[in-house]
């Protein structure tokens, strides 16, 4: 790995190309595999999304990239049509938007697996900083994007095992945007600057399972030794 100086004191770990090559060619695998698999729950959820509430099935919104070139994110649409009108960016705690099937699959990541094509696209990977709609980016200092916008944003990564709930953290009594702004942002760009100093594909594997294992048995197993680099404290 290279390790490049950028503007102020953090600096840019530059993987090898055989690391970065591999990355996307599992990348590239995986998802194929994964979205023929999953196609028959990918029609149950859809279904079941259109049975409750009116609309599309998936929710589509712009996030930044790579290089810090824009792509379309896809979801399953959790919320109500209109949505995104009724409120803010943020969906907060017992968010009065969110359909029935809607709760069920946020709580289960379900509404997440459409990210899949953005992998196989080559819009995202599996592991890496979560990709951040562009007038959150912003708050970030010069230094820091530079960092998050090195790699490919991920489905994954080790801030979103820590905040898996992140919804409940934002209170809609207060500013949601001021508490992600101030409270949450700093603690998931330490994690975004640690994953880019730990990528590789054994690390990479190790955060997949642990994503994986705290979905299906909501607990992270201590053998894979993901535990003791999430002890910064949540908001």
């Amino acid at each position: 790995m290279a390790v490049l100086r950028c503007a102020g004191s953090s600096a840019i770990v530059r993987p090898s190309t055989a690391t970065l090559a591999l990355k996307r060619a599992l990348d590239v695998l995986c998802s194929a595999i994964g979205l023929v698999i999953l196609s028959p729950f990918f029609l149950l959820i859809a279904v079941a999304i259109k049975l409750e509430s009116r609309g599309p099935v998936f929710f589509r919104q712009e996030r930044v990239g790579r290089g810090g070139w824009p792509f379309c994110i896809f979801k399953f649409r959790s919320m109500v049509a209109a949505g995104p009108l009724l409120g803010g960016a943020f969906t907060v705690r017992a968010d009065s938007r969110i359909t029935r099937v809607g709760a069920f699959i946020r709580k289960s990541k379900l509404d997440e697996l459409p990210q899949l094509i953005n992998v196989l696209k080559g819009d995202m990977s599996f592991v890496g900083p979560r990709p951040e709609v562009p007038e959150f980016m912003n708050f970030y200092a010069p230094e820091q994007r530079a960092i998050i916008l090195s790699l490919r944003p991920g489905m994954t990564d080790y801030a979103a095992i820590h905040f898996r709930d992140e919804s409940s953290l934002l209170d809609p009594r207060n500013d949601p945007v001021e508490i992600y702004r101030h409270k949450i942002m700093p603690i998931k760009f330490a994690y975004y600057q640690r994953y880019c100093h730990d990528i590789g594909f054994l690390n990479d594997l190790r955060i997949i399972l642990a994503t994986v294992s705290l979905l299906a048995f909501k607990h992270v197993p201590e053998i894979l030794g993901i535990e003791h680099k999430l002890r910064l404290t949540k908001p």
